[in-house]
Order: structure tokens, then sequence, then C-alpha cells
């Protein structure tokens, strides 16, 4: 077979390779797969540590839970910035979170924009940045004494429901909803995320014996409706008016929720799961993930199923067989308790595998494609039996996002290599500037010659770059050994959306020339 030949036939394996891509199927190194842990950091759960730490103590605190779940091969984190009416993040809209700084409403000294360094620092390392926010939790406690006067408590009380030792926005008035989608647009508009994130606080939880005093805005604004329909109806408004603004600034970023474990108990609806749960998103919450799904609102949801496999009342098993079952027109991921750890009193918990296990079972549906977990300090230096188990079996080999639902295309621009030039064991490609496409990373795969080269087998991935624009050209740097004789190696773009391109083989098609210095055009 002469060299042509060879070439032709190759990439056209490679390129073959693209067309067998589908939702997740049970595989045991799948290709595609969301792997996400929540960052909380509200009262300092996760990050900072604390808010008067030194912000470079900060810093390198943030880099080690980056650096823990990039070595797991997680691929997105989901990062809160604002918890309690404050930003992580200089605003118009919010005052600095005491949880960043010590103080509400105090700037980081020295200055810097934390939110724009965290999503910089995410990408770099190949992660998705998911921007987490609650809507309308406004305070976690009653002492209104320690909050800005920029904080809305004082800009605008009649927003305010106080509820369970809390301060609520009231989520009926128009105005509280104009305000939260303002605040989602400046996110929006102001920094590279790849998603808008909300969890389970709509309308409060519960509390035995307490009501949520909305009557006035009920009286004003219900319309004949009974209470239960009129608040999942404000929700349901939020939610709608949310993806929307998010799409017309932004159509790349995703809209993501992660409500409540239970939609609905079989014995209230026959529609429900098999569970006992105490509350519901429906009944208690007045947060309607199906009408979310079924109108198209959202682009992902990632129920927390903080259960274990065989739990009595609230089973993982019954309630990922539910989601499964019951989704329409979006992405389901499963969120799962990470924290629970051998801290809960459910003993199964301190089984290694419960863990591993639940991933195991999420494969096995193939409408459902991957999971997250609450939260980031469970791995970070702790739980190392759990990790090892993850390391060794389920997340052994990187694994890349889906692209955001209903935006899969095949006409994203191929890489074109200009030059490739080598010195001291480090090759440097020079890529021409993509114009055509948006594109989020440069992908490199490598095997050896004899293995041949498939880019959907993921222990063939070697390296996630962050794309840096420049004018006219793009530069990465890789082994030299990938592309010494023996290995063939290949790159493909990643667009905004997730999308993969077709792949561009380096060893045999490309000028190669050689350096005496390293280049200064790195994009690492």
């Amino acid at each position: 077979m002469n060299r042509n030949k060879y070439l032709f036939l190759l990439l056209s394996f490679i390129l073959l390779s693209f067309a067998n891509t589908n939702a997740q199927e049970k595989v045991s190194y799948p290709k595609n797969e969301f792997r996400a842990v929540w960052i909380a950091t509200v009262v300092n759960i996760d990050w900072p540590k604390n808010g008067t730490d030194p912000i470079e103590k900060q810093k390198a605190d943030y880099l080690e839970i980056l650096d823990t779940y990039k070595k797991l091969n997680y691929n997105a984190v989901i990062v809160q910035i604002r918890s309690v009416g404050d930003a992580f993040y200089p605003s118009k809209l919010a005052p600095w979170s005491k949880y960043l700084t010590g103080k509400e409403g105090q700037a980081p000294t020295p200055y810097y924009d934390p939110l724009e360094w965290m999503i910089t620092e995410a990408h770099n390392r190949g992660f998705e940045f998911h921007a987490w926010l609650n809507p309308y939790r406004a305070t976690m406690d009653l002492r209104t004494d320690i909050l800005s006067p920029t904080h809305d408590f004082y800009k605008h009380p009649e927003w305010m429901i106080k509820y369970g030792g809390k301060y609520y926005y009231d989520p009926a008035l128009p105005e509280v909803q104009n305000h939260l989608i303002a605040v989602v647009d400046e996110v929006v508009k102001n920094y590279d995320i790849d998603a808008i994130h909300f969890d389970d606080y709509f309308y409060p939880y519960k509390i035995p014996g307490e009501n949520f005093n909305d009557t006035a805005s009920f009286k004003k604004y219900g319309g004949g409706m009974n209470l239960a329909d009129w608040r999942r109806l404000n929700v349901n408004n939020f939610v709608k008016y949310c993806a929307f603004s998010i799409k017309t600034i932004k159509p790349w970023v995703q809209f993501g929720i992660s409500p409540f474990g239970v939609w609905r108990n079989k014995s209230l609806d026959p529609r429900g799961s098999d569970t006992n749960s105490g509350q519901t998103n429906y009944d208690d919450l007045f947060a309607d993930p199906v009408a979310w799904m079924e109108n198209c609102w959202i682009d992902y949801l990632l129920p927390q199923l903080y259960w274990s496999i065989d739990h009595k009342t609230a089973s993982y098993a019954k309630l990922i067989k539910w989601w499964a079952e019951n989704s329409t027109n979006t992405a389901i991921y499963i969120g799962n308790g990470s924290y629970k750890v051998n801290t809960d009193s459910d003993k199964k918990w301190n089984i290694p595998s419960e863990i591993p296990n639940q991933i195991d079972l999420t494969r096995t549906y193939k409408n459902i494609g991957g999971n997250a977990f609450f939260s980031a300090k469970s791995f970070v230096n702790r739980n190392k039996a759990v990790t090892d188990l993850l390391l060794q079996n389920q997340y052994k080999y990187p694994a890349l996002p889906y692209v955001v639902p209903n935006s899969r295309r095949t006409d994203i621009e191929i890489p074109k290599v200009s030059t490739i030039t080598t010195n001291n064991f480090i090759s440097t490609v020079t890529l021409n500037y993509p114009l055509l496409s948006k594109i989020r990373y440069v992908m490199v795969y490598s095997a050896n010659e004899s293995a041949k080269l498939n880019i959907n087998n993921p222990s063939q991935i070697v390296d996630k770059i962050a794309f840096t624009e420049r004018k006219d050209s793009i530069s990465i740097t890789i082994p030299q050994r990938l592309l010494e004789k023996g290995n063939i190696s290949a790159i493909t773009y990643i667009d905004y959306f997730g999308n993969e391109s077709e792949a561009t083989l380096l060893n045999k098609n490309t000028e190669t020339k050689t350096s005496q210095s390293h280049s200064n055009d790195e994009n690492r």
C-alpha cells in the first residue's frame, strides 16, 4: 500500500468515528459523559475556606479543588457565585459576598475579579464552568445589621418575606422577577461561562406550623387561581423568561436546574415515583420540572438523588428509573450525595463502592448522560477508598461533556496546521486561525500506529487545551514523542456548544521545522 493510500484510509477511519456519536450507552469507558462537582460558597462550605483568608490562599484552595477533580477526570464545575442576594463578582445589582471577603459589600483586597479568574482557571484545565445562582434566597439568617446598605433587603424591603429564620424574595412580584432576570443577564453578558445553573431553592422548603406569607401578592396577582397553582405559575414564568433571555444574549450558554430529587409521590399522583418523600418539588417547593422539560425551557435537569441505591423511602434505583422514564426534550444528569460518604446514618454510605455503583447504575439508562457530586470537599484529600475505585474503574479515562441539547452541528471548522516546530522534547503546532467557528478547545489524541487512532476511544485522549484567541494563528504545545515514529496523533476543535470537529492528522501531512529556541506563542 503506498503512503497516500495509507493516509487516506487512516483519515477515513478517524472521520468515520464521528458518525457513531449517540446518547450515552452502557459502556465501561464512555467518550462523552457529564462529570461535574458542585463548589458551594455559601457559609464557606467548599470555598473559600474562610472569607477572611488572604486572596493568595483562596486562590490556592480553589486551584486545589480544580486539580483534584482534573486528576479524577471530571469535566465540569458548578460554582456558586450568588447565594444570598450577593455576588462573587463586581455587580451593579448586588453587594460583594461576605463569604468572599469577610464583610458584605467589601471588595477583594488587592482588587481583582474572582469570577473572571475562576472561569479562566477552569477552562485552562478543560472544565465547563456552570455559574450557580440562588435566585430567591436573600439571607441565611435574620442578622440584617451585617448586610450591606446596597443589599436588596434595604433597597427594596417590599420584596422580602421572612420565613424560617431567613428572608426570601417574593417570587410573585413582577419587579422581583425582572430584577432576578437582570442579575442573570449581567453574568451572561459579562462572563465567558458555559451555563447558568439554579439549584433546588424556589419557594422554600416547608416548615411545620409556619406559613410563607405571600397573602398580599396572592390577593393582587392571584387572578382566581388556587394558591398552589399560582405559586407554580410564578416559578414557571421565571424559568421561562430566564431561558429566553439567556439564549437571546448567548445561544451557546446552557440553562440547567438541579431540582429536589422527587417530583411527586405516587400516593398523590399516579405519574409520580414510588417514594414516600416528606416534601416534593411539585407540592411543596412549587417547582414543576416536568413542565420545564415539556416546554423546552431548559437545556438540562440535574435532579438531586442524594440517597443510597436501596434507600427505603427514596431509593436511588427507583428514582433514577423514574427520571429516565419521564424525561423529554432535555438532557438528564443525576446529582449524587458524595457529602454523605462515611458521614450518614444510612450505613450504605460507609461502603466505598456505593458511589461507583450509582455511576454504573446511571450508565444503564441510555437517556441519562452523567453525574454531578455534592460537594467538592468530599473528595479533596478525603475518602480515598472511593476516589481510588473511581480512578481504577468508572473514571479511568477522561470524557467530554455532551453537546448543548438541540445544538448538534457537523459543519464545525476543521483544524488546519500551518507549521510544527520542535525544541527540547516539545513540539509547537501552529494552526491557521479558525474564521468560521467559535472554538473553545483543541483536543489532542494519540495512539501507537499499530493500534490505529480512534478518537472515540477516551484512552487515546492526550490533552484538552483551552483556545486563546489570536489575530492570525493559534499555537499549542505537545510532547515531541507524539510525533515520533510508531505513534500517530491528531487534533480536533470543540466549539462553544460542545460540538467536535473532524480530525486532522499531525504526523505525516504537515510541514515540520526544528527551532533552536522556545516559541513564545503558546496556548496552554
